[in-house]
């Protein structure tokens, strides 16, 4: 199966590897595709008979012989759904705590910091050959720090504007499920393509905003201002396109039979895309709430 993801594909790689290990049986002396042993009466292993001859270098049961593989039991729709339910429920515990436990003189600290870590633990997740679930929850467990720091510095100048934007990002995210199953938007070759690349770019300008307001400089990106609005709004508009790619690379799982345990790389792909979505929901319905 092929797919345009090149993370994907080296996940596939790995999969058809721990299948060709994993899912053919073998018979008592090793052979791929044999049934497994049955005793017969009057043999060894015959309940009441007793065991006469011991095992003998390279046969089963002998010291050093390897055990059977087990048959490796691939991913589904049903995992993703619940790898990410349960990533949005640890997301949520996180930010609840920073919310409580973090004081306001911190916020700046606890919000750059996480903004930091989450980074690297993305690159990580995302080039790995593969699937790391404590990785995952780690990723979700700092972005929880990040969204409940960035939540409480809105509400507090602005409130009402988090129920506001959680409210607008799952309506966005359900929107974008509907009409990909209806295949009203498909992620074509050419479609992932020009959304990575677009994808790169905007992160790569809001990394240099961040470095240059770091030493003061105001690039009216972030300022409430008009070029902050259209930022905001393509940010926003591409951060809900990213949900296809997010689908798509759960087809392309279930498809290639890729082992249960790579749901939560899917699960963190959405996970992200609905974080991205989030923060920029939020910043946007803050340039129009005015200063009080």
């Amino acid at each position: 199966m092929k797919t345009s993801n090149p993370v994907l594909a080296r996940l596939g790689q790995a999969a058809e590897r721990e299948r060709a290990a994993g899912y053919a049986p073998t018979g008592p002396y090793g052979q791929p595709g044999y049934p497994q042993q049955y005793p017969q009466a009057g043999y060894p292993q015959q309940p009441g008979y007793p065991q006469q001859y011991p095992p003998q270098a390279g046969y089963p049961g002998a010291p050093g012989f390897p055990a059977a593989p087990q048959a490796v039991t691939p991913m589904s729709i049903d995992d993703v759904v619940v790898k990410t339910v349960m990533l949005l429920a640890i997301v949520g515990v996180s930010a609840a705590a920073a919310w409580i436990l973090v004081p306001d003189a911190l916020l700046g600290v606890a919000w750059i910091g996480a903004a930091i870590v989450g980074l690297v633990l993305g690159l990580v997740i995302s080039f790995s050959k593969m699937a790391n679930p404590a990785l995952v929850v780690a990723y979700a467990v700092v972005e929880g720090v990040l969204v409940g720091a960035i939540s409480k510095f809105f509400e507090a100048r602005y409130p009402g504007i988090v129920i506001q934007a959680v409210v607008a990002t799952f309506g966005v995210f359900f929107v974008m499920t509907m009409l990909y199953k209806a295949r009203v938007i498909r992620a074509t070759p050419k479609f992932t393509k020009g959304l990575i690349a677009v994808m790169a770019g905007l992160f790569a300008v809001m990394l240099i905003n961040l470095v240059l307001s770091l030493f003061g400089v105001n690039t009216g990106l972030r300022d409430g201002g008009a070029l902050a609005i259209g930022f905001s709004l393509v940010c926003i508009v591409v951060a809900s396109l990213s949900f296809v790619l997010s689908f798509k690379e759960v087809e392309d799982g279930v498809r290639m039979g890729l082992p249960q345990r790579y749901s939560w790389v899917a699960a963190f792909g959405i996970l992200v895309s609905l974080i991205w979505l989030y923060i920029e929901i939020l910043r946007l319905l803050s340039y129009f709430q005015g200063d009080d």
